[in-house]
């Protein structure tokens, strides 16, 4: 079986999520729709994981393969196949279900803290999840929120880090896939939103950062996430 990524910029890649899906003997498959590459056809069940990016999910339309993006997200919801959004990737998911994305209270660059919801603590993804966990934020906006969705995880500096469309569909605004050479991408490709705020880290900080414990909770959530 396939898992399919839906990459947004050559710099900011799958990260630790490769080694997740090898684990699980997932054969990897990268797209490029802002290169102009077709997004793809999924079978049944088959994961897909929308990456961020530096666009903005508030001016999607801007962009003819973002709103491709939307309409084909919206078509594999209705269909039930599952899916995880991440940053962008999140907020897209929220437009594609009419919730328009907002901007965050504080922009976040930087290692800070998510806690776990009452909803997190009890949803059946997240049993394994520790209820405050230090991640990468690398964010301006916010997903929208549908009537339906559910607020499983927060930060002091954005409400809405994890939310739950669907049984099967999950946005996460934080990025826990993040990995050294991840960072550095983004370091180099993305230095101009370090402008100092109360929520950003300076680059020697985060490169202080030990990866490994949240790339551990999350493969640990994508395993109960594929397997249910």
């Amino acid at each position: 079986m396939r898992c399919h990524f839906i990459q947004h910029a050559h710099f900011e890649t799958p990260g630790s999520l490769l080694s997740w899906a090898k684990k699980n003997n997932l054969e990897p498959e990268i797209y490029h729709p802002y290169k102009g590459e077709k997004l793809p056809e999924v079978n049944v069940n088959e994961p897909v994981i929308f990456l961020g990016g530096p666009q903005s999910a508030r001016e999607f339309q801007k962009y003819d393969y973002l709103e491709q993006e939307v309409a084909y997200i919206k078509s594999l919801i209705s269909q039930g196949q599952p899916l995880i959004g991440i940053c962008l990737g999140a907020q897209l998911i929220g437009e594609s279900l009419g919730a328009k994305t907002e901007l965050s209270p504080e922009k976040e660059i930087g290692i800070f803290p998510i806690r776990l919801t009452k909803n997190g603590e009890t949803h059946p993804y997240f049993e394994s999840f520790p209820d405050i966990l230090a991640v990468m934020h690398w964010h301006n906006d916010m997903p929208g929120l549908t009537k339906d969705a559910s607020i499983l995880a927060f930060s002091e500096g954005c409400p809405r880090q994890i939310i739950s469309y669907a049984p099967r569909v999950l946005g996460l605004q934080c990025h826990l896939e993040a990995t050294p050479e991840w960072l550095n991408l983004l370091l180099t490709h993305a230095s101009g939103d370090l402008k100092p705020s109360r929520f950003t880290q300076t680059a020697e900080t985060m490169l202080k950062t030990q990866f490994q414990t949240m790339n551990h909770h999350l493969h640990a959530m994508l395993d109960k996430w594929l397997a249910l």
